[in-house]
């Protein structure tokens, strides 16, 4: 699959816990586990195809089990799960564990749980709570910093939780579901959300991170379209959550919520029309690729709402850049806004397709196919306050183009905001870049010493022009704070009320 292909829109990288790579906080220590306990696993039984999993606030008991002096019992911890325990002497274990980055198979958690239902997911915060064990929850497993996994703790997959329904307009998902497999049942009824590209991605991590993709000008985030969801906080309750019951968490959650807060189990959605799409593609010589990123910002701030396009700026081994931009209008026509690019850039691009796909065919092409294949990488953000100066764009080329010179595949790609994006939805969010212009993506597909150098001379390039990061392509070495701008003060009275003990905790997430 190629970068383009891969990286076209929003990828969510991962965590199921609430304020975070969809899938984005890294976990900490990668030192194997201390313990290895003996006990096996139970075996979960068929998944249904049929029922959905829907939030429910009468879950069964939350009392948790007890510690002995020998350390936990993890017998019985197998014995409440509906679903399945994984330890180290487990057959399946190394599979169980792995994440979507291969970079991440060297971290050993204590233990995997993988979840049948919320209740499993119950069990497993109060087993982990009473036996002071560090708990990360995964989805899609797509964190950029290895969030959903952690060396001697205990890993919490709710892939399992992946059944759907849909009646008058909303989608009722377990928080497992991947973004392939949501839009495929969501055609048959006519509908679609918005959300990111990558097939694997979990609905869980892309959503609570904030969720970028297509439609974010025409309908807003992902997280934008939540009408309720099913949280299991630290104290083992579960809630139903909605802009009418614990709004406070229901809002907390929607834009930054992944990893400070609870596990979600379900989402209930607002869904979209599955319309036909007009897309363009435009690609200009390196020579016009200053007057193309000054074009750019403009039509992201002039476009109609829908209308969106993102600008790639790629290293080639040649040691020169690529200049393209994929553009899609909801209209199902992008003759005109092709034209506008090209008019706001000055020049008329030098390779230039139109065609318009089915919504189906949209995801397919936008994804590079039905899945993906596990891949290496490194990547890193900068959300833009506003459109940068001629300085600030002769820096970001330059950073590229180092890594070009330096024959290290990278690339800066500039997904646009605005739009539907710029409102704040019913019942409130977390998403703290409402009046942002684009979210700037530093992506690698290396993973040493050159690719790192180049995101930093991507973010020291930037930085005049940068108000944060996209907490859903969380990084390592950068401040807390920087992901979650003006709402940190919402998220972290939500943490002090659901989560006075900081049970949910890594080094992103807001104490």
């Amino acid at each position: 699959m190629s970068l383009l292909d891969r990286r076209t829109v929003l990828i969510a990288g991962v965590a199921v816990t609430l304020a975070g790579c969809g899938d984005s906080k890294e976990t900490g220590s990668t030192t194997s586990p201390s313990q290895t306990p003996s006990a096996t696993a139970t075996t979960p039984p068929p998944p249904s195809t049929s029922t959905p999993t829907t939030p429910s606030s009468s879950a069964p008991s939350t009392s948790a089990p007890t510690q002995t002096a020998a350390g936990p019992n993890w017998n019985a911890l197998a014995g409440s799960l509906k679903g399945r325990l994984y330890l180290p002497s487990t057959s399946g274990y190394a599979a169980a564990h792995q994440l979507f980055n291969p970079r991440w198979d060297s971290v050993r958690p204590t233990a995997v749980v993988k979840a049948a239902g919320p209740a499993d997911v119950q069990h497993a915060i109060n087993f982990a709570r009473t036996n002071k064990l560090v708990l990360v929850p995964k989805s899609g497993g797509h964190s950029y910093v290895g969030a959903s996994t952690i060396a001697n703790g205990l890993q919490l997959d709710v892939g399992g939780l992946k059944t759907m329904s849909y009646a008058n307009g909303v989608l009722t998902v377990g928080a497992g579901a991947r973004l392939y497999d949501v839009h495929a049942f969501l055609d048959r009824y006519g509908r679609s959300l918005p959300t990111g590209t990558c097939p694997t991605v979990g609905v869980a991590g892309l959503t609570l991170g904030g969720g970028m993709g297509i439609h974010t000008r025409t309908y807003g985030l992902t997280c934008d379209r939540v009408v309720s969801m099913g949280v299991v906080t630290a104290d083992g309750k579960a809630h139903t959550v909605s802009a009418s019951a614990e709004s406070d968490l229901f809002a907390a959650l929607r834009g930054s919520g992944g990893g400070n807060l609870g596990v979600v189990t379900s989402f209930q959605f607002a869904t979209i029309p599955a319309t036909k799409l007009g897309f363009f593609r435009l690609t200009w010589p390196e020579s016009q690729a200053a007057a193309v990123v000054r074009g750019w910002q403009k039509f992201a701030q002039s476009a109609p709402t829908t209308v969106w396009a993102n600008l790639h700026v790629d290293a080639k081994s040649n040691g020169t850049l690529s200049i393209r931009v994929l553009g899609v209008s909801t209209t199902g026509d992008a003759t005109a806004a092709a034209a506008q690019l090209e008019s706001l850039v000055g020049a008329k691009a030098s390779g230039r397709t139109l065609s318009v796909k089915s919504h189906m065919e949209a995801v397919k092409y936008l994804g590079g196919g039905t899945t993906s294949p596990r891949q290496g990488f490194l990547a890193g953000s900068d959300v833009l306050k506003g459109p940068m100066d001629a300085a600030t764009i002769t820096g970001l080329l330059g950073a590229v183009k180092a890594a070009a010179r330096a024959g290290t595949p990278a690339s800066a790609i500039l997904d646009p905001l605005g739009g539907q994006a710029a409102k704040e939805p019913a019942g409130g969010s977390s998403w703290p870049w409402r009046s942002a212009l684009a979210v700037i993506q530093w992506y690698s597909s290396a993973q040493g010493t050159s690719a790192q150098t180049f995101i930093s001379n991507g973010h020291k390039a930037v930085r005049p022009s940068s108000a944060g990061g996209y907490v859903n392509y969380v990084e390592s070495g950068r401040a807390v704070s920087s992901y979650y701008g003006a709402s940190a003060a919402k998220l972290q009275a939500a943490k002090k009320k659901y989560d006075p003990g900081n049970f949910f905790h890594t080094p992103y997430t807001l104490s």
